[in-house]
């Protein structure tokens, strides 16, 4: 059962200024005493850096499409545990979701699945009067969504404002606060949008200090935060690593359907039992630092409760993995950045082909894939995979349906998991002998090299959807 006071930060359209909101909200309540839980709707792995550095804690996603509309409630609560006040920021236009599937993983639903109030931040910088039907409509169009104020951004002068506020007496939706057009926030951003927290420290720490200052100025937080006192209670119980892992033995992977007549199943790994007494636990290498920012949170903690001793290295930094590495995770990040660094790196980059060369478990997403290809935009990487990568002009976006087509150290044949693609690199060849996935959502093909003991995809999965595949992983690792 979840309690805790709640805002969903939304807006019309991408661009409005739901991050500077939600991020100068998440940093204001911080300073005032309060301990914020912060939380973003959909795969984005960005945001959420910028929110831990407001709040001092970690961010966490609700993505419906990627875990499941039952857990986002129970994700939600283990996140927002203990804390006085959550504040979750939207993605896209307030009722934009996943393409073609209605309402699925939009900020509606999840405002709905909280019984969460809605803030809509509005661009208000070209219009006036016009505002109070563009508020009413979105107030008006789905009544299981509660829109609780409204909050002005971009707005030009004194008396824009008085104007705007005037047209939205109207609506019977409450102003909650205007920022002003010639205060907005510089944040670094690049071509996949703004940079990572964790590359530009500093910048990000002043973008965040800069977004609080500004909210501060032109919002009323005390009715914000007795806002965020109306939402409802949920029944939901907290998610919990524990008990997911624990379930995930009762799961079973579906049957295998091909998703394309060329694509072939590689034969299952023969299932080994865990090692029993064994001295320790499996140690599990994952990747961090500026080049590889992206993981979960919730990965970090269903790998602790599979019984795994998670152990973090830079491979900017550190030239060898850490000592009794049993198996590798590389999640997502922006290696095109670092190249240069990551190929000059050559002890890592040997210690890394030898540990996938020794069949040892390595799950790699999107950025892992391209460090463990033979180049990146023609600089040595890791050589693990026999493709090269490179940097195109065309972005590839959007979530996707994927089977596992080969058994792998993460999932059996057969094995269903929903994903997301971000990414402007592409690999040749796209795909291995023995691929990890057949994709569905855009173009029907497949995708990744299973090698091994490698899993290596450009699709980012969020795990707490499918455990079983932790469970897998961790005790691939722990066998001898």
């Amino acid at each position: 059962m979840t309690a805790v006071p709640r805002l969903i930060i939304a807006a019309p359209a991408s661009g409005s200024g739901k991050t500077t909101v939600a991020t100068g909200l998440m940093a204001a309540y911080t300073a005032s005493g309060l301990t914020v839980s912060p939380h973003k709707v959909g795969p984005d792995y960005i945001d959420p850096g910028y929110h831990a550095l407001a709040t001092g804690r970690p961010g966490r996603n609700l993505d419906a499409f990627l875990c499941g509309t039952d857990l986002v409630a129970p994700l939600f609560a283990h996140g927002a545990a203990g804390c006085d006040l959550a504040v979750v920021e939207g993605v896209m236009g307030l009722y934009d979701g996943a393409s073609g599937r209605g309402d699925l993983a939009s900020t509606a639903q999840v405002a709905t699945l909280l019984k969460a109030p809605v803030v809509l931040v509005v661009d208000a910088s070209a219009q006036s009067r016009s505002v109070a039907a563009l508020v009413h409509g979105f107030a008006s169009w789905d009544s299981t969504v509660r829109i609780g104020g409204v909050i002005l951004n971009k707005v030009g002068s004194d008396r824009h404002e008085a104007l705007l506020r005037e047209a939205l007496d109207e609506s019977g939706v409450p102003v909650l606060g205007a920022l002003r057009r010639a205060e907005q926030v510089r944040t670094p951003s690049r071509h996949l949008g703004l940079v990572p927290a964790a590359e530009r420290h500093a910048e990000a720490l002043e973008a965040v200090r800069a977004m609080a200052e500004q909210v501060r100025a032109g919002c009323d937080l005390p009715a914000l935060l007795a806002l965020a006192r109306t939402a409802g209670t949920t029944p939901e119980d907290a998610w919990d690593p524990a008990a997911a892992i624990a379930a995930a033995g009762a799961m079973a992977a579906p049957p295998f359907p091909s998703p394309t007549a060329s694509a072939s199943a590689a034969a299952e790994p023969p299932a080994t039992p865990p090692a029993t007494g064994t001295v320790r636990p499996p140690r599990i290498a994952v990747a961090g630092g500026p080049a590889f920012t992206f993981s979960y949170t919730e990965h970090i903690e269903l790998l602790a409760a599979a019984g795994a001793e998670v152990a973090f290295f830079d491979p900017l930094r550190d030239e060898g993995l850490p000592d009794g590495t049993d198996g590798l995770v590389i999640g997502g990040g922006f290696p095109e950045v670092y190249a240069p660094e990551l190929s000059a790196n050559e002890p890592l980059r040997k210690a890394v082909g030898a540990l996938a060369g020794s069949g040892a478990p390595v799950a790699a997403e999107c950025a892992g894939l391209l460090y463990l290809a033979r180049s990146l935009d023609g600089a040595p990487m890791c050589g693990v995979l026999d493709a090269e990568a490179r940097m195109t002009s065309k972005l590839t976006l959007g979530y996707r349906e994927a089977v596992a087509v080969s058994g792998s150290a993460l999932a059996a044949p057969g094995t269903r998991m929903r994903g997301h693609e971000f990414h402007r690199t592409v690999l040749e060849p796209g795909a291995g002998e023995h691929p990890a996935w057949g994709l569905h959502g855009g173009q029907r093909r497949v995708e990744g090299f299973v090698e091994g003991g490698v899993h290596a995809s450009y699709l980012h999965t969020h795990w707490a959807g499918r455990p079983d595949v932790v469970r897998r992983f961790t005790d691939r690792c722990a066998q001898p």
